[in-house]
């Protein structure tokens, strides 16, 4: 009796050799040209490399933020710019700050594009402490920040934030990490009406920032805008803004400050802002903060292209307004805070809850992957880094202000350099090593 045939490779190249219709040699040099082949192709290395949506944990201890979703786990191509991979899926925003005397990556005086908002030493903090601290994700380290690298990816290319003044503080951040790798005579910032633009001549690369502080067209897109409380923003209008936007290889949103602070309602214009009878609907901010959510994750679908760009959004910056919030002195706030917030499980600023479900459902529906960066907690316990009364400031003080400087600090905005950063290395861990 016959022995059953096989269909396994292995049978048919054995039987093969046997019958001496290929020398072993040959074989093996074309299974070896095979497996290149096959490991070079897209369809493989789609198997491989996967786009991503994650924050790899919950926002809040009460919520389950769906943090890797079915649809960020179809197959795509390897994501542009990345060079490796994360240390084993390790996720980066979880961990503590930890004393590091080689802290921090620049020095104040170093970066000349420093806003005078930001520059806490040249405003006169006695102390330097708040920048000697390092972000340790539990069980992994974050990728050395690489200026060099970061250039000749960018080289012909361009990056942009785009969102509010604290995204703007990452952004200046960003060209504070990146201007050192720049010939001196090659480099500029330059600001015209919503952009500033840094551009490095000699990689044909620009960083810019685009001041959209609610995304959607609003009457608060004019860069000298006082801060209003009846805030209103057109529905669907991102394209508003969104044509400035084109042709940018990496786009870096963040905007929240402009929804949160005081404000419940939002006015949605249905119409134009040129109408001579405007058509407004009040809506709680949470819902008109899913408008806006929904605009960009839109206009990135329409867009941009996951195969060649990459896309960001940072999550909520934390305020630290109420001292009571971390157990501290009643009716205080970040100023004279030195210290950091040593409870684990600190959350801080209760407003931020409703605006975090907002994103998680949003960014759940969403067809394109963007990366989001999950800064809110692991700043939460900064209560010590914010630019508080050391900074120029906009409006003259009061004889009342200035007995009592708790009364104008700003507890809202970082000190440079200092926490922005960190969120600035998660962007370059996230960049090149998904």
């Amino acid at each position: 009796m016959k022995p059953p045939l096989s269909s396994s490779p292995s049978s048919a190249s054995a039987t093969l050799l046997r019958k001496g219709r290929i020398s072993p040699y040959i074989f093996t040099l074309l299974v070896f040209i095979l497996f290149i082949t096959i490991l070079q192709s897209e369809d493989f290395t789609s198997y491989i490399f996967r786009a991503e949506f994650t924050s790899d944990r919950p926002f809040h201890p009460d919520q389950t933020i769906p943090t890797s979703t079915s649809k960020f786990k179809q197959e795509v191509e390897k994501l542009a710019f990345a060079i490796g991979e994360s240390e084993n899926n390790c996720d980066l925003f979880r961990g503590l700050w930890v004393r590091d005397e080689s802290w921090p990556i620049y020095e104040e005086w170093e970066c000349p594009y420093i806003q005078p908002q930001l520059t806490c030493q040249s405003y006169g903090r006695p102390d330097k402490g708040y920048q000697k601290w390092r972000w340790q994700p539990y069980g992994c380290s974050l990728p050395r920040f690489n200026a060099t690298l970061f250039m000749e990816s960018l080289r012909g290319k361009r990056m942009m934030f785009v969102g509010d003044s604290l995204n703007r503080g990452q952004y200046i951040s960003m060209v504070c990490l990146l201007h050192r790798a720049v010939a001196k005579n090659a480099k500029s910032l330059k600001t015209s009406g919503s952009n500033m633009v840094f551009t490095a001549e000699d990689y044909n690369a620009t960083v810019e920032f685009y001041w959209a502080p609610l995304l959607l067209e609003s009457n608060a897109d004019h860069p000298t805008t006082e801060k209003i409380t009846e805030r209103v923003i057109r529905k669907g209008s991102i394209d508003v803004h969104g044509k400035h936007w084109k042709g940018v290889d990496i786009l870096v949103f963040g905007c929240y400050v402009w929804w949160a602070k005081g404000v419940e309602y939002i006015n949605i214009l249905r119409g134009s802002f040129e109408d001579e009878v405007k058509d407004i609907v009040k809506v709680r901010t949470e819902e008109a903060y899913g408008l806006a959510m929904e605009g960009m994750l839109d206009w990135c679908e329409r867009n941009m292209d996951p195969k060649k760009t990459r896309v960001f959004f940072t999550s909520m910056s934390p305020f630290h307004q109420k001292s009571s919030e971390w157990g501290g002195v009643p009716d205080g706030n970040c100023y004279n805070e030195t210290d950091l917030i040593d409870d684990p499980s600190y959350w801080g600023y209760e407003c931020s809850k409703p605006i975090m479900r907002v994103i998680s459902q949003v960014f759940s529906r969403s067809k394109f992957p963007i990366m989001f960066l999950n800064v809110t907690q692991l700043s939460g316990y900064r209560k010590d880094a914010h630019s508080s009364i050391y900074k120029k400031q906009w409006v003259p003080l009061t004889p009342q202000q200035i007995a009592n400087p708790m009364s104008y600090a700003d507890c809202v905005h970082w000190c440079l350099p200092g926490v922005p950063d960190t969120w600035n290395e998660f962007v370059f861990a996230k960049l090149f090593y998904p």
